[in-house]
């Protein structure tokens, strides 16, 4: 599975960006997509995952700012970021579920006036 992930970039504190990350190349079911992020100094942390019937989780205070979805048919899940605020800046990385976990280059985000 191959894994291009794309729309990360500067944003104002408030601001909104959508990553968007495409799966292609597997050949097989994939059972779930998402998101995690790693900011400088810290863990990589679950931003959110959603499986195919679209059951969705997002990381714990995410919700309600940031939100997961997906065009199945394409194998494509998008991460919409509202209200962005500094601490969410981060390299975000996609990832997929099939046999075994795949993961796509990280999109820095960066939150900044």
């Amino acid at each position: 599975v191959q894994l291009q992930a794309s729309g990360g970039g500067l944003v104002q504190p408030g601001g909104s960006l959508r990553l968007s990350c495409a799966a292609s190349g597997s050949g097989t079911k994939i059972n779930a997509m998402g998101w995690y992020r790693q900011a400088p100094g810290k863990q990589r942390e679950l931003v959110a995952i959603i499986t195919p019937g679209g059951n969705t989780n997002h990381g714990h205070s995410l919700e309600g700012r940031f939100t997961i979805s997906e065009d199945n048919g394409q194998d494509t899940v998008y991460l919409q970021m509202n209200s962005l605020k500094p601490e969410d800046t981060a390299v975000y990385y996609c990832f997929a579920d099939s046999f075994g976990r795949y993961w796509g280059e990280g999109t820095l985000v960066t939150v900044s006036s």
